[in-house]
């Protein structure tokens, strides 16, 4: 069995013997069936609300397995490593704060209830994600192509300018703004925007192979030339999606300018 399955049951089990734990739910690929050896495993637990104060999270998560290092990310996000190097990533909060699960709906498109759950005793968790499980968010709209595009010509712009100013570390840094951009119209091209927010997981599986390919000419290593190429390739892209998703969506941004970013390239 994978260590990630048995941090699961570990879990499950430990919560349903923990006085402390009101209920417990988890997110991420082993919900969705795509879990492997390589996969971290995400959990939410929400603690009774007259013990959250007294609530040791660093001791519950090291009663699970032995840990090499547990730190809170840049989110708020408790990380454990585990002895493998398997990554858990850790949300404790208290019961009161349960009507967060509401907000993950707009993050994406979720798995039945069953999938989630891992333990409740309060009635209360099954009716929260019965509503992650609703309709799912619309991401083919005129109001997102239309971000995209502008946030293509934003970033691209910005990049080429620090380019252009010999910075090249941080024109391939905002590169990955621009290929954003350009990931989340491919998408919508392809009808693949269950992965919207993080628009290059499973790429190599979710674009068509000639997609993944032209996404591909707009990724670079750091040295001008490459830089730029990618810069100059993802123009052309913008503007073949442009052509396409018109026929179907009201484009805002002109062709026109597009193609005036063209300019920009010249020394």
């Amino acid at each position: 069995m994978l260590f990630q399955k048995k941090l699961i049951e570990r879990v499950k089990n430990k919560c349903e013997l923990d006085n402390h734990i009101a209920s417990a739910l988890m997110y991420g690929s082993f919900t969705k069936g795509e879990g492997d050896q390589y996969s971290d495993v995400e959990f939410y637990i929400f603690i009774k609300n007259h013990m959250n104060a007294n609530f040791d999270s660093n001791t519950w998560i090291k009663e699970l397995f032995p840990v090499e290092l547990i730190f809170f990310n840049e989110y708020g996000t408790q990380v454990a490593i585990f002895s493998n190097l398997v990554r858990g990533e850790f949300h404790f909060l208290p019961e009161q704060k349960m009507g967060v699960i509401k907000d993950f709906k707009p993050t994406g498109v979720f798995p039945n209830p069953e999938k989630m759950f891992i333990y409740d005793s309060t009635n209360k968790l099954f009716p929260l994600l019965e509503y992650l499980n609703e309709d799912d968010p619309i991401r083919k709209t005129d109001e997102n192509i239309n971000f995209a595009f502008n946030s293509f010509v934003n970033y691209w712009i910005f990049g080429i300018n620090v380019l252009k100013r010999g910075e090249y570390a941080r024109s391939l840094e905002i590169l990955n703004g621009v290929q954003k951009q350009i990931l989340q119209l491919m998408r919508i091209q392809e009808d693949t925007v269950e992965r919207w927010l993080n628009a290059t997981k499973n790429l190599e599986k979710d674009l068509s192979k000639r997609s993944y390919e032209k996404f591909r000419a707009i990724t670079a290593n750091l040295n001008e030339k490459s830089i730029k190429q990618a810069y100059t390739n993802s123009i052309v892209l913008a503007e073949s999606l442009h052509v396409d998703l018109s026929k179907e969506y009201t484009v805002g941004i002109e062709q026109q300018l597009l193609s005036k970013l063209h300019t920009l390239l010249i020394d």
